[in-house]
């Protein structure tokens, strides 16, 4: 199992800010194309991605127990 942590809009559109799912072994770029699926109305292309607190990259593996957090870009004035 690994922790989803999700932030701002992608909180708001899901309605959770922590998914607990059954995805480790696989890597970053999978686990945003399973969200995707899972969830049509969010779009992960954009997003800030850290595995365990460290930037991660598409290619990144997750692993059992590791906690993965999709970050939005931020806008402001």
């Amino acid at each position: 199992m690994i922790n989803i942590l999700l932030f701002a809009h992608l909180q708001e559109s899901i309605g959770e800010s922590k998914l607990c799912v059954d995805l480790s072994d696989r890597t970053v770029g999978q686990i945003k194309e399973w969200m995707e699926i899972q969830y049509p109305q969010i779009n992960l292309q954009h997003v800030m991605t850290a595995v365990n607190e460290e930037f991660a990259k598409d290619a990144t593996v997750v692993e059992k127990r590791d906690t993965i957090a999709f970050i939005p870009p931020i806008s402001g004035g």
